[in-house]
């Protein structure tokens, strides 16, 4: 009976190993697997293509890589601005009307704060079942558009392109400093009528108006095309920082009245592309914090996957605060340079597959030939081949985290000496694995022991780094009897292990020992060994689940699974 007792604790204590160890053994001795090598064998030019080749969810067939006005409207139908027609096509050359222009403006601009009221008939030639009835109402209310005399809109007529100047420049409340610019920018100023000349002026200074063919003819009183207004409401856009100027070296620059893109840029290399761009000011920031500014502004070349100020603002609460101190500079750099490709990599180029960054871990590649979209690991490319001097930008949508950081662990404040996360004991600190907590959990038996651990049961669990890599995790089973188990653990670094929906999920194992105790008349104390994993959930909760087996008076294995609350 001896003998079979040791034969059935030996069994089980392999078996708490083996299902640990195999979750652990992929991520500490793994060998890496050959992927996809996605970056071309030999380096692009540094020069940059004359037409963009941007990522699009929206093809539109007769806007061709050439046109004139393609980078405005593949950006605003990529970001669900504009469409195109059942055809496929975009019809950029058509006519805009004043309802449909009222309805780009509620695309554009619909969330923004109302400044007035329309009466509650609204526009005599608006029926309330008209199809642009919402979409006028909002344009009215903004203060992008009004009415005429007599209380009429008068929808179906066509806007002329001085009209749409006028309403951008009013939506988004510019003032002109000096209207003479009008007569240096324009041929045909002349043409504007008065009640537009300080409005025009104001939107020349802001850079919103585009001129093609040619960029010093306005003409005011043609009807707006649909080109046209798309090429107006990108720099709209770009002027609220939610869309990167058009680059300098694209031939769409040419047309922007008032400079080339913006008219502010002062280097064509990715730093100050990304400093001429409202979206790209957090990035830029933290590339200054970080030291990489000047390493990005060398011949390279690179590929910079660009996450926006919005992908940023994303983050968990107090993450950017904690990144820019002195103790998470080396996370700041790990997680900028896990952005960076070596060599100047184009969206036509990308392949599905892995390509490797200057952080020597690995992004993965998904491509979706039929809509046209790039995504690296879960972030979206929402812009892409932004041509600089020394490489190529692709705005994307998310951050993206390399696996061996940890958010959580940066967003719990450090004490004492162990801000640099060393091996100095403090009772309750993060561990690499992830924050300290405590919470409930379900224990469910595994064997046909005597004890809590061997049943179902209720059981009260938590976790107490102790250093960087150590941890106490003592629990609580009640059953017929309360069992106590307190393992001392080793807490392994997280490594990626999927996705649910825009959120990347990390996965944080542990292996451990220590004494489980049966409360009991007579108290028994017997060896126990731990296996699990944690899996954080942002910066509150962690998901935990583990394999415990305990030698007592017989061998009893339980499997727990609870969730944390971190502290």
């Amino acid at each position: 009976m001896s003998s079979l007792f040791r034969w059935s604790s030996l069994r089980v204590a392999l078996l708490v190993f083996g299902m640990t160890t195999a979750t652990v053994a992929p991520i500490v001795i793994s060998t890496p697997a050959s992927s996809q090598n996605t970056v071309p064998s030999t380096t692009p030019s540094t020069t940059p293509s004359a037409t963009p080749a941007p990522t699009s969810t929206v093809n539109l067939s007769d806007v061709t890589s050439d046109y004139w006005a393609r980078p405005f409207i593949q950006t605003l139908a990529d970001n669900n601005v504009i469409s195109g027609f059942p055809d496929g096509s975009f019809r950029p050359n058509q006519s805009v009307t004043r309802a449909e222009f009222a309805a780009l403006i509620q695309k554009a601009f619909g969330n923004q704060n109302r400044i007035r009221q329309l009466s509650a008939g609204g526009f005599s030639d608006v029926p309330a079942g008209y199809w642009a009835a919402a979409a006028i109402q909002n344009a009215y209310e903004i203060g992008f558009l009004s009415g005429y005399p007599g209380n009429v809109f008068r929808p179906n007529q066509q806007i002329p392109k001085v009209e749409a100047i006028v309403s951008i420049s009013n939506g988004l409340g510019l003032s002109a400093s000096d209207t003479n610019i009008l007569n240096t920018s324009y041929s045909d100023a002349s043409a504007i009528p008065n009640y537009a000349v300080s409005s025009v002026a104001a939107a020349t200074q802001a850079n919103l108006v585009v001129n093609y063919p040619d960029v010093k003819q306005l003409n005011p009183q043609q009807p707006l095309t649909r080109a046209e207004a798309a090429a107006i409401l990108y720099q709209a856009l770009v002027r609220q920082g939610r869309l990167q100027p058009i680059a300098s070296n694209l031939p769409a620059a040419q047309y922007v009245v008032g400079g080339v893109g913006t008219g502010n840029q002062t280097g064509n290399d990715i730093v100050s592309l990304a400093a001429s761009s409202n979206s790209f000011s957090t990035l830029t920031s933290l590339l200054k914090t970080a030291g990489l500014a000047e390493t990005l502004q060398q011949p390279g070349p690179y590929t910079v996957f660009a996450p926006t100020n919005d992908a940023f603002a994303a983050l968990p609460a107090s993450t950017l605060e904690q990144l820019q101190r002195p103790e998470n500079k080396e996370a700041l750099v790990k997680i900028l340079s896990y952005h960076v490709v070596p060599g100047a990599v184009t969206a036509s180029q990308l392949t599905n597959g892995e390509l490797k960054t200057f952080e020597e871990r690995p992004v993965n590649i998904q491509i979706d030939r039929a809509n046209n979209q790039v995504a690296v690991n879960n972030a979206r490319v929402i812009q892409a081949d932004v041509p600089a001097s020394n490489g190529v930008i692709h705005a994307i949508n998310q951050v993206l985290i390399p696996p061996d950081i940890n958010l959580s662990q940066l967003n719990q404040p450090q004490n004492g000496g162990n801000a640099d996360g060393g091996t100095g004991v403090d009772v309750g600190r993060a561990t690499r694995g992830g924050r300290s907590y405590i919470g409930v959990a379900g224990n469910i038996g595994l064997s046909g022991g005597d004890t809590a651990l061997s049943e179902g049961n209720f059981t009260v669990i938590s976790k107490l780094g102790l250093t960087n890599s150590i941890s106490v995790r003592p629990s609580v089973l009640f059953g017929d009897d309360t069992v106590f188990l307190v393992p001392l653990t080793y807490d392994f670094t997280p490594r990626a292990a999927g996705s649910v929906g825009q959120r990347t999920l990390s996965i944080a194992p542990y292996l451990g020992a220590g004494v489980a105790i049966e409360a009991n008349l007579d108290t028994d104390f017997g060896l126990l060994l731990t296996g699990g994993v944690d899996v954080p959930l942002g910066t509150r909760f962690t998901l935990t689940g583990a394999v415990n087996a305990a030698f007592m008076d017989e061998t009893d294995v339980g499997l727990l699974l609870g969730v944390g609350y971190n502290f």
